[in-house]
């Protein structure tokens, strides 16, 4: 099992884990599985868009939306076919808790999918697999056909008339792809690339329906609130970052694994209660929040707390519940060259200001290694930054110069240390 308890030892999205496996259904069903779907059956629709209230849910992929608003909005009756989309596009360095609930609790997604599907009156959903978690397929296809076995998916599920039922895509392995429009041009069989908005995939998404994605964890959640309500739930957390969250931390630490952590605690309790403090009892230097794209937050910080809005207040994010802990060897200059690399390698090319902006990240941040740079190569990296973050078109050219961003704002003197004026 790749999750590892913590003194903290809350399960609610994750107290299936390692209770069942793929082809264990009625395994799932006897742990209470299918609970949240009977639930929003009986109680209806406006009943679940109350618990996810409630609930504080907000999307577990990055953005952060609250998750009820976006499926309150798909609940309006419309004439024409809709969709609903799971995204298991995975592709944020650093980031493997999605990965866990498909592995370890399967059933979980598939009855928050399907929720998804009722709340939207779709007749068909999708979750799209990451192409790197194709050993997964056989898997999910195997937990999809049981559910249509046991009447949880296909025609008049459970008797209320409702028909539905899910297919598995595989990714195009493409870390763009991860952005709902190029995931939907996938799909579809087209070059990964984002679509022009508006109109967006609420209204026109996969051919041309109007069609809702969530995040892995997000459906999961959504499952889980239903199944135990939204007041138990929200016993955990602080302030209006409500209940728990699966977050995945890696790099320098101990324990590197997957856990189920309460809104509210500081990062240094996550380092040192939860994945068992750094490697060799070295200091922490940085960590990155979110993944690749998101931010570097110096080790000054470390008593922040774990929250939407404590790490807002600070211009940081959760993002996708990634956490890389880098200790004191750990060279800022070199991170970020990693970092660049990374997106300089999965730029889809579409528009300027990402694609000329991660070539001209690499050209300094290789002047910085070489020793070459002057100090005002680092103020283009922040005249182009800010370009690239107000510029592009997606959320990669957007994001991809976080990390420079936040290097040069608290690691400035490193960074000139490396200048030749």
């Amino acid at each position: 099992m790749r999750t590892i308890n913590n003194k903290f030892n809350i399960k609610m999205i994750s107290e299936n884990f390692g209770q069942y496996k793929y082809n264990e259904i009625d395994k799932y069903i006897e742990l209470g599985g299918f609970t949240g779907l009977k639930v929003a059956f009986e109680k209806g629709k406006q009943h679940v868009i109350e618990e996810l209230k409630i609930s504080g849910l907000r999307g577990r992929g990055g953005a952060a939306f609250p998750t009820w608003q976006k499926w309150e909005g798909g609940t309006r009756e419309l004439d024409e076919e809709t969709f609903v989309i799971c995204n298991a596009d995975e592709g944020e360095p650093a980031t493997f808790k999605d990965r866990e609930l498909l592995l370890q609790d399967p059933y979980k997604v598939i009855e928050g999918l399907t929720i998804s599907g009722y709340m939207r009156s779709a007749k068909t959903g999708a979750i799209y697999l990451r192409e790197e978690y194709t050993y997964m397929k056989h898997q999910l296809e195997t937990a999809i056909e049981l559910s249509r076995k046991k009447g949880y998916l296909g025609k008049n599920i459970l008797g209320t008339g409702f028909d539905f039922d899910i297919r598995v895509f595989s990714g195009a392995g493409a870390y763009v792809c991860g952005e709902g429009s190029a995931l939907i041009e996938s799909m579809e069989g087209k070059a990964g690339k984002p679509r022009l908005k508006p109109p967006r995939i609420g209204s026109k998404g996969y051919l041309q329906m109007p069609t809702q994605s969530n995040n892995v964890e997000s459906l999961a959640v959504a499952a889980t609130i239903l199944k135990i309500g939204a007041s138990e739930y929200a016993k955990h957390g602080y302030g209006d970052s409500i209940g728990t969250k699966l977050i995945s931390i890696c790099g320098n630490v101990n324990k590197p694994a997957v856990y189920e952590i309460p809104f509210g605690i500081t990062l240094r309790q996550i380092i040192e209660d939860v994945a068992g403090g750094v490697e060799d009892n070295k200091k922490v230097k940085f960590l990155q929040l979110g993944g690749v794209s998101g931010p570097l937050v110096p080790a000054s910080l470390l008593d922040t707390r774990y929250t939407y809005e404590d790490l807002w207040d600070l211009d940081l994010g959760i993002g996708s519940g990634a956490i890389l802990v880098a200790d004191e060897d750990m060279s800022v200059i070199e991170y970020i060259k990693l970092a660049n690399d990374f997106f300089h390698h999965e730029s889809c090319g579409k528009c300027i200001p990402c694609r000329e902006g991660v070539h001209a990240y690499k050209k300094i941040i290789d002047k910085l290694i070489n020793r070459t740079a002057k100090k005002s190569d680092i103020d283009y990296l922040l005249e182009v930054g800010a370009l690239m973050k107000e510029t592009s078109f997606c959320g990669l050219g957007q994001t991809a110069a976080t990390p420079v961003l936040k290097a040069i704002k608290y690691f400035k003197d490193e960074l000139y240390t490396a200048t030749i004026d």
